[in-house]
Parts: C-alpha cells; structure tokens; sequence
C-alpha cells in the first residue's frame, strides 16, 4: 500500500472530550497544503459521553464523497475499539492509545498497530485534568503529522491564527503537539506509505459547510429578517446568519440593528412570523428539519393560497418522526413538493454542496418574491453541519433582488384600479401591494376562499379560477427554477438520476464505473416543478437509475407524477442508513440492477 495524497482515516473518541478542535487542525493543515480534503462528523445526538468519529478523506483527485475503507484507524474510544479495529482496510494501520495494554482479542494479523501512550505522556507534561483531556487530543494531531507527512510549519501557523493573542494556549498547544510529533518520529518509520505531499489544488478553494454558506447566501440575498426555533441540524444556519447580520447588517452611524432575529416558542409561530414580514416587504426566512416542516404544514398552506414570499431551509436529518437528529438523509422531498392540506405545490431547491446552498439562497428569495410563494431550500445534515471543499464563493455588488410585481406609490397612484389576485398579464401572477405604500393598494389577505377580486366566496366558479391560476403559476416557475445538472458519457441508453448531497458520491462512481466498461449518463436534478429537460434526459434512456437516501424511493416518486415516465423505466437505488452516501453504494446498487436485468 502506497498511496500519496489518496487515503482516508478515522478517527474514534468520546463526544465532550474536545476532539473537533484537534480533528479540524488536521484537516485544515491538509488543505493548506494544497491537497484536497473533506471531513465528516459522525457524532451523537446526547452532549456528551457517547462515541463520535470523524472522517478525513484526502483525495488528489478532488473526490469528496465519504468512503467507507479507512486506511489508518486513530482508536481512542475503549467502548468501540472492536468496531474501530473491524473498519481498518487489510494492510492499513490502527494507533491506539498505549497507555493501557490493547486485548489480545483485538489483534489482527493483517494490519499494523502503533502505540502511543498518549494519556501517559499528557499526564507528565501538564497539570489539570481538564488541560490533559484537551492536550492529548493536540499530541494526536502531532502524532498523525509525523505519520502523514503533514507540514509542521503549517500547523504552527494555524495555531497561531487561533491562538495569537493568547500567548499561554499557543504555547501549551505547540508544546502537546511538539510532544506528539517528536514521539512518533523517534519510534516509527515517518511518514507512513499513505501520506501526503504538497499540490497546488486548493489556491481558489475554501473550507465551509452548508449551514454558514446558506445564511451568508441569505445576507447577499437582502434577507433582514429570520424567525425559527431550535432543532438540529439546522441550528447553526440562524446562528451563523445572526454573526454576519451583527457585523454587516448594523448601522455604523447608530450602532442600531437594521435587522431582526426572533427565536419562536415552536416551528409554527416561526413561519407565521416569517410570512408577516414577508406579506410586510422584507425578505425572511426561517431554518429548520422535517419534524418542523412538518408543523409548519398549515401555514405553509396559508402563504401558498394568499400568495406571500417565504423561504424555508430545510436541513434533512434521518426519519420519520423525528428521527435520528445527527444523521442523514433525503427524507423530506415528497413532503416539502406539496406541503400542507389540500391541493398545494411548492418550488424547492435541491444544493448538492455548500457552495450551491449559497447560491441557491439567492435564488430562492428571488423566487419566493417572483411568485408569490413559499420556495423550499433542501440540504441535509451531510452539506449542512460537515466541512467541505468548495470553489470560492462569488460575490457580485451589482446583484439587486428581483422583488418581482410590487406596485410602488407612483404606480398605484396611475393605476385606475387594484385587485390583488388579478392575473393582469396572463402569466398566472397577479401584481402586489405592499402594507402602507398607498390607499390604492389596500385589500384584504384571507386565509379562506377568496375570488380574483381579493373578495370573499364559496362560490365553485370563482374559486376554481383562482386556484386553477395558482397551479399555472406554479408550473410556469418550472422554466426558472435551475436548470438540471447533465454529464453525457456518450453511447450509453443508461442513465442515472439524483438529487442533492448524492452529487459526489455518483460522480466518483460513474468514474469508477467508466473504467470498468459501464457508461451510465449523469442528470442531477437541481430545481422543482421539473423542466422539460428532465423529461427529455428520462425519455432518452431505457433505464435511469434513480440514486437517493431515503427508504421510500421518494425522488423515483415525484418522478413518476410529474413527468409521466413509466415506472419500470425508473430503477431505484437508495441508501438511508443515517451516513453520507459513499461511491460504493452507487456503484452496486447500478451493478446489482444489471445482473438481475442480465
């Protein structure tokens, strides 16, 4: 085994110990290397106590998705030693903590054990339980610098960045990795055959995850207010949007806010307080997972039938109900596509990165205000929480929203007259008003049934009109939501179609596929009501292979409704197992259809 900047390790230890600390130095020392690298936290829903892991895969190929081979194994956890050494790829290597002896029964033939007696170092170079806890998590990031071949210069300079102004953490800190670094260089054979070495691959890259992408996207966007309630993993989205607001969104003559932040007493009254903003002219938005998609549903319905903006962020987490909160999936796309009671269809947006859940934040608000309605964005705990490495995000200050049609005072004040649900134009998007810009532009919002004329009625006529508008309205916005994503390999009547987070892990495995003689062409949906395109990419193959994660074949299902492709055409693969999907489950999901169809 000899693999330079291509291998992936774990590492095992309990939540609450401090571990991320050390586990994103690495990371990021990695990448300031000019090597590829994405990380994943595997961790639990409690505070602390139960095992966390976290993923770090270095690909020279730029290969993001997880994978579930993991060459070298850092095992610090006792409760899943046997777990942690069972993961270790045959040839690959485990480093344990050799502050206690190792069981015999954890011995395996085929792969090599390095001892570090971590704990017993910590413990005679610093004083408190606590620093020693914290440290011993710094002398790993030494020991694995030794191993790995990771610059030293550069961990300094990140520790520096961090710990700069705090001249007695920077030393405790350079001093514990100093400690791990200079034991593993005098005990073993550095760095390892897996190693990495310097590329220039990441000079117009960054390291971010979904969340703080998304609620930048919503600053660019003009976004001014957010209302939401706590739940994971979505959390951090408000949060980070109540960072840059603080610094970006105050008024630098008064110091005053111009922007407002409202945490709700549940999911519901937050997307009622982001629709009277909305139905008010500022751009809101609330944050939150299924189980509050799921209580928002009425409301939801409201802003859909009175025609008010709104953006709804939903981080998918593992369901039903609610869930495992600190695991993954793609369980919410039939729920966000027609939300709430009754006859509803929504836009919804489908990210398949960090880089995209900022752009597509744009989109939805711009969206949102264009139709008059609520624009779903669907990420995942995957995109949201973990950190990726993505293409510089693009700041454009020409960008102006599209507030779509707002009738200003000097347009109402011409207009001869004013009915909010008029379809003026034929294009089954009425022209609206804002609360206090004229008399002209008064009407009546209601919740009930309610005719072209912003009047109240239960007659079948008027509302059937009304609602039959709504649904051409929704159907038109098919031509502007993005457009799919599509990868031709050419000579192939096989095709594969995905959504979201799924991205990296199908085009890993399309490559890989490629190389063994199976060309499969690629469509990743990006934008809902689907568009043309899809259809055609469907109609064009004899089997599209249909790659989600979740149990029920949900994107195979808005498939079918919306474009009308006979369902034997559609084969599903699916992985919902709660981790991000790998290339593997891709590639025998495709092969195993083959050989039954073979």
């Amino acid at each position: 085994m000899n693999r330079v900047n291509d291998f992936a390790f774990k590492i095992a230890t309990a939540n609450g110990t401090g571990s991320a600390s050390a586990n994103s130095l690495i990371m990021q020392a990695i990448f300031r290397m000019g090597i590829p690298v994405t990380g994943k936290n595997v961790f639990p829903s409690n505070i602390q106590g139960l095992p966390t892991w976290y993923e770090i895969r270095v690909s020279k190929d730029g290969y993001t998705a997880r994978t579930s081979h993991f060459d070298l194994m850092l095992a610090l956890n006792a409760a899943t030693l046997q777990k942690d050494v069972d993961e270790v790829r045959s040839g690959g290597w485990l480093l344990y903590d050799s502050s206690w002896p190792l069981d015999a029964n954890l011995k395996r033939a085929d792969i090599t054990y390095i001892d570090v007696p971590l704990a017993d170092m910590c413990t005679a170079s610093f004083k408190g339980v606590r620093e020693r806890i914290l440290m011993k998590n710094i002398a790993y990031a030494g020991v694995l610098a030794a191993l790995l071949g990771i610059d030293t210069d550069v961990i300094r300079a990140l520790l520096k960045e961090k710990f700069g102004k705090k001249p007695a953490l920077m030393d405790s800190n350079q001093k514990a990795v100093d400690l791990g670094y200079d034991y593993a260089k005098t005990h073993f054979d550095c760095p390892l055959p897996i190693q990495v070495q310097p590329l220039d691959k990441t000079k117009d890259a960054i390291l971010i995850d979904g969340n703080t992408s998304a609620a930048l996207g919503c600053v660019y966007a003009g976004a001014t207010v957010g209302a939401w309630y706590p739940i994971t993993p979505s959390t951090s989205l408000m949060e980070a949007f109540r960072g840059f607001c603080q610094k970006y969104r105050r008024d630098d003559a008064t110091g005053k806010n111009k922007f407002a932040i409202l945490q709700a007493e549940d999911e519901l009254a937050a997307i009622g307080m982001v629709i009277g903003a909305s139905w008010a002219g500022a751009r809101a938005f609330t944050p939150t997972s299924g189980p509050g998609i799921s209580l928002m549903n009425e409301f939801v319905g409201l802003a859909y039938y009175a025609e008010i903006p709104a953006v709804l962020f939903d981080v998918q987490r593992a369901g039903p109900s609610t869930g495992m909160p600190t695991r993954t999936q793609q369980g919410d796309l039939m729920l966000c596509a027609y939300a709430s009671h009754g006859d509803t269809r929504h836009i919804c947006l489908y990210p398949s990165d960090p880089r995209e859940a900022f752009e597509l934040a744009v989109k939805a608000f711009d969206l949102a205000e264009r139709f008059q309605t609520p624009v779903f964005v669907l990420t995942d705990l995957d995109i949201g929480m973990n950190d990726w490495m993505v293409p510089k995000l693009e700041w454009d200050d020409t960008y102006r929203p599209d507030r779509g049609k707002v009738l200003n005072a000097e347009q109402l004040e011409a207009a001869k007259s004013f009915y909010r649900y008029l379809d003026v134009d034929g294009d089954g998007i009425a022209y609206r008003s804002l609360p206090g810009v004229h008399p002209k532009g008064a009407y009546f919002t209601r919740g009930s049934g309610h005719n072209k004329f912003a009047g109240y009625t239960e007659d079948e006529a008027e509302y059937t009109e009304v609602v039959d508008r709504l649904a051409r309205k929704t159907q038109l916005a098919a031509r502007s939501v993005p457009a799919p994503v599509v990868r031709q390999a050419g000579g192939t009547r096989l095709g594969l179609v995905t959504v979201g987070g799924c991205h990296a892990a199908c085009i890993e495995a399309l490559d890989l596929l490629e190389k063994e003689g199976i060309k499969v062409d690629y469509m990743r949906v990006r934008g809902f009501p689907f568009g043309d395109e899809v259809t055609a990419f469907l109609d064009a193959h004899e089997v599209n292979f249909v790659v989600e994660q979740n149990r029920d074949a949900q994107l195979r299902s808005l498939l079918t409704l919306e474009t009308g492709v006979p369902l034997e055409r559609l084969a599903s693969v699916r992985y919902y197992g709660g981790f991000p999907l790998s290339a593997q489950h891709v590639i025998d999901g495709i092969k195993a259809t083959l050989e039954k169809a073979a």
